[in-house]
C-alpha cells in the first residue's frame, strides 16, 4: 500500500472553543517506558479548524491534517464522535 495521500488522524478531547472557527484539542497517548516497562501516559494538545463553529468543550473529536490555515493551525475537525454531557 502507498503511503501517498494518507493523512494522519487523531482522537481527542475539546478543551477550548473560545476562539471563531478554531478549537484546541488534547490527545492523549500511552507509550511504553523503556527501563521500567510501564505504560506513560503523553498529552499533546493541537489547534484544529472548525468551520461552523459545532464543537463545545468536552466534545470527543476525530482531527485530519491538512495544509497550514494559520501559524499554530494545521489539524481540520472530520467529525464529533461524542458530545460533552
Amino acid at each position: 500500500m502507498s503511503t501517498e495521500n494518507v493523512k494522519k488522524t487523531r482522537r481527542g478531547v475539546v478543551v477550548s472553543n473560545s476562539m471563531d472557527k478554531t478549537v484546541v484539542i488534547l490527545v492523549e497517548r500511552r507509550v511504553l517506558h523503556k527501563l521500567y516497562r510501564k505504560y506513560v501516559r503523553r498529552r499533546a494538545k493541537y489547534m484544529a479548524h472548525d468551520t461552523n463553529n459545532q464543537c463545545q468543550v468536552g466534545d470527543r473529536v476525530l482531527i485530519e491534517e491538512c495544509r497550514p490555515l494559520s501559524k499554530r493551525k494545521r489539524w481540520l475537525v472530520r467529525s464529533v464522535l461524542e458530545r460533552a454531557a
